[in-house]
C-alpha cells in the first residue's frame, strides 16, 4: 500500500486534518494507495505557492523552461516500472495501456517543448496612423488543472505541460481514484529541476471534490482551468469557470461512431473496431461504441469482429496473458452489463462476451442495436462495440450524428475522397480515415463539439488557450 501526499510549494504533505481516503485495486480489492483529505484552505495554499512562483517562472527564458520540459521527457522514460506498478494496482492498466501512456506523455512533453519558440512578438506596421503594432502572447498566472483516472499518465502531463511551456504555474487536481499516479506526474517535474511552487498537487476525498474545485477556481490568481473528464461534471466545472469568468477548456464525455462503407477493407475495420473498443478495456473518450455498417457486408464484417474480440480477453492486469485489465469498478460492470440486458430484450443479439466477473468484463460484441435501446444512446465506458446496420452512407451519416457528444469518428473506405466527404458530414471535433477513433498526436488539436466540449489541446494552439495575447502599439513611433 503506497501514501500518497499533497505537493504545495516543492513539499509533500499530509492534509492539516490527518484526514485521508484509501484506493482499493479493482482486480482484487485490496488496498493499494492511501491519500491526503485536502481541505478547501489546503488547496488554496497550493495556488498561492504557484502564484508566488509566477513572477519568476515566466520571467524565465523560453528555452529554459523548453529544457526542463525535454528533460522531464527523457527521465520519463525510466519510470515505466513505477508508474505500471501504480496504474495496475489504482486503475487496473495492463501493462500495454501503461507504455501507450508513457510514450504519448513524451510526446505531449517534447511538443509542449516548441511552444516557447512560437510565443515570439509579431509586429504591424501601420505606416497611414503613425503607428506600429505589437501582438503578444503572454503567460496568463496560475493554471489549475483536472485530470481523469483513464488515462492518468497521458492526461496528467497533458494538464500541465502546455500551461507550463506557456511561462504560467500550475496546480494539478488529482483524481481520487488514482491519487499515487497523479502524485508521481508532477514529481516528476520536480525532480527534473523545475523551481519550487511551479507546480503544486492537491488531492481529496470524493465528498469535497465540489468545495475544492469551487474554491482554486475562484481564487483570483488562477486565471485559466481545464478539464478533462465527464460531460457531468465538466457542466459544473464550465458553471464554476463562468461565474469568476475564466476561460474554461473541457474534453468531456464521447460516444464515438465507426463508420464501414460496403467498399471498406473489412480486416483494417474489424482491427480498428476492436482496438477502439477494447483498449483500456473501452475507458477511452475516443473508444469506439457504435460500430455503423452498411447491411450489405454486415454479416461478413460482424464475424471479423467477434472473432477479434474472442481471441482477447480480460483478467489480472499483472498476468502477461491477460490483453486487457478489469474495469475501474465492479459497480460499473454491473452498469454495463444492465446496458446489455436492456438490448438484448429489445431484440439486439450479443455476438462475443457480454459476461463479467467482478469487475472484469470480457470484450463484448452486440449485433442489431436499434434507437430503442439504452446502448444507442448512452455512453458506455466499457469494452462493448454495440453494431448499428444501416442501408447506406446517408443513414450512416445521420446515426453517427445521433448523439448529443462528438469528439472522435472513423471512416473505412478504400475510396478516401468518398470517405473524406463523409468525414465532412460528421460533427466531431475529430475524425480518422481509415484509421481507430483511439488516436492522438500531442501536435494535432484534440477536443470535441456539442457535449463533448470546447477548446483544443495539443499543436500551436495551446498557446491561444494558456496566455494573454494583447495589442501594444506605438504611436509615433520614431
Amino acid at each position: 500500500m503506497q501514501e500518497a501526499s499533497l505537493v504545495i510549494n516543492g513539499e509533500r504533505y499530509a492534509a492539516a486534518s490527518g484526514l485521508t481516503f484509501d484506493r482499493r485495486d479493482p482486480f482484487s480489492d485490496a488496498v493499494v494507495s492511501r491519500a491526503p483529505a485536502a481541505c478547501a484552505a489546503e488547496a488554496l495554499k497550493a495556488v498561492n505557492a504557484a502564484a508566488a512562483a509566477f513572477g519568476d517562472w515566466s520571467a524565465t527564458p523560453g528555452h529554459a523552461r523548453a529544457a526542463l520540459l525535454l528533460k522531464a521527457a527523457d527521465a520519463l522514460g525510466d519510470r515505466e516500472d513505477a508508474f505500471f506498478d501504480h496504474m495496475a494496482g489504482e486503475v487496473g492498466a495492463s501493462r500495454d495501456w501503461v507504455r501507450f501512456n508513457l510514450k504519448l506523455a513524451q510526446g505531449i512533453l517534447r511538443q509542449a517543448a516548441e511552444l516557447p519558440a512560437l510565443m515570439q512578438d509579431e509586429r504591424v506596421q501601420n505606416a497611414a496612423a503613425g503607428t506600429q503594432s505589437i501582438i503578444r502572447h503572454q503567460p496568463a498566472g496560475v493554471i489549475v488543472g483536472f485530470a481523469p483516472w483513464n488515462a492518468p499518465l497521458t492526461l496528467g502531463f497533458r494538464a500541465i505541460a502546455a500551461p507550463l511551456a506557456c511561462g504560467n504555474t500550475v496546480v494539478l487536481k488529482g483524481s481520487e481514484l488514482c491519487a499515487r499516479t497523479h502524485q508521481l506526474v508532477v514529481e516528476l517535474l520536480n525532480d527534473v529541476g523545475l523551481p519550487a511552487g511551479v507546480a503544486n498537487y492537491v488531492t481529496h476525498a470524493p465528498a469535497q471534490a465540489t468545495e475544492i474545485a469551487e474554491a482554486m477556481i475562484g481564487h483570483p490568481a488562477v486565471r485559466r482551468v481545464n478539464f478533462t473528464g465527464s460531460t457531468r461534471v465538466g457542466r459544473e466545472i464550465a458553471r464554476m469557470a463562468a461565474q469568476s469568468l475564466k476561460p474554461c477548456l473541457l474534453e468531456l464525455s464521447g460516444k464515438a461512431p465507426l463508420i464501414v462503407l460496403e467498399d471498406a477493407d473489412l480486416d483494417a475495420a474489424a482491427e480498428a473496431a476492436a482496438f477502439g473498443a477494447f483498449f483500456n478495456q473501452g475507458q477511452i473518450c475516443m473508444s469506439t461504441e457504435r460500430v455503423i455498417v452498411v447491411d450489405s457486408i454486415a454479416d461478413a464484417f460482424v464475424a471479423k469482429l467477434g472473432a477479434r474480440a474472442r481471441a482477447m480477453s480480460a483478467g489480472n492486469p499483472r498476468d502477461d496473458r491477460a490483453q486487457l485489465g478489469p474495469l475501474i469498478s465492479a459497480e460499473a460492470a454491473l452498469r454495463l452489463g444492465g446496458l446489455i440486458e436492456d438490448a438484448v430484450t429489445r431484440g439486439a443479439q450479443v455476438v462475443a462476451g457480454g459476461s463479467a466477473d467482478r469487475a472484469v468484463m470480457q470484450p463484448t460484441v452486440v449485433d442489431h442495436v436499434t434507437s430503442a435501446m439504452r446502448l444507442y444512446h448512452d455512453e458506455c465506458f466499457g469494452p462493448i462495440a454495440a453494431v448499428m446496420r444501416v442501408a447506406d452512407e446517408d443513414e450512416a451519416v445521420s446515426i453517427a450524428n445521433e448523439t448529443e457528444f462528438g469528439l472522435s469518428a472513423a471512416v473505412f473506405s478504400r475510396d478516401v475522397d468518398r470517405a473524406l466527404g463523409v468525414a465532412g458530414r460528421i460533427d466531431s471535433g475529430m475524425c480518422h480515415i481509415n484509421g481507430p477513433t483511439v488516436y492522438d498526436d500531442p501536435n494535432m488539436p484534440f477536443g470535441g463539439t456539442k457535449a463533448s466540449g470546447y477548446g483544443r489541446f495539443g499543436g500551436p494552439g495551446a498557446i491561444r488557450e494558456f496566455t494573454e495575447t494583447r495589442w501594444i502599439a506605438i504611436h509615433d513611433p520614431v
